[in-house]
């Protein structure tokens, strides 16, 4: 074999090894997950912040209220729940010991009476309807049965 031949075989050889080839099935695999990713994400940044203030406001205020009725339990002080004008307050307890005003702007509140928290272990049944004021179709519910903690229901 002379020199060129040699030559001729090594420049074959040379584009025949850079050659492009195609993505492997595992590089395919993990574009495809960072796209789900990444549209997942932009999923939940899209949720509609109405419901999601609501459902907020609606877990602090069960919170609230059973934060109040063991405070009523431990002190044997009666506890009543109100709403006012820019907000709500808790009748018995000390001005400062509960937060009295919502955190949105957006929240009605759809309650017949003043919610009575204790001081008997045993409260009748309790419900508060919370709505959005721009979307009034979507309420939620802070219930309990007298017996169990209040809890959060559409």
């Amino acid at each position: 074999m002379g020199k060129s031949e040699a030559k001729e075989r090594m420049q074959t050889l040379a584009v025949g090894s850079s050659k492009t080839r195609g993505f492997t099935l595992l590089e395919l695999m993990v574009v495809v997950a960072i796209i789900a990713m990444a549209s997942a994400g932009v999923g939940f940044a899209m949720r509609d912040s109405v419901q999601t203030g609501l459902e907020r406001e609606a877990q602090r205020l069960a919170m609230l209220l059973e934060s109040a009725r063991a405070q009523s339990r431990s002190s044997g002080v009666a506890v009543r729940w109100r709403i006012t004008e820019n907000g709500f307050r808790f009748e018995g307890l000390p001005p400062s010991s509960l937060p009295h005003n919502w955190l949105s702007t957006d929240i009605a509140v759809h309650a017949h009476a003043a919610l009575l928290l204790g001081p008997e272990p045993l409260i009748g049944p309790q419900d508060v309807a919370l709505s959005s004021v721009q979307q009034p179709n979507r309420v939620l519910h802070v219930v309990t049965d007298g017996l169990r903690p209040f809890k959060v229901q559409p």
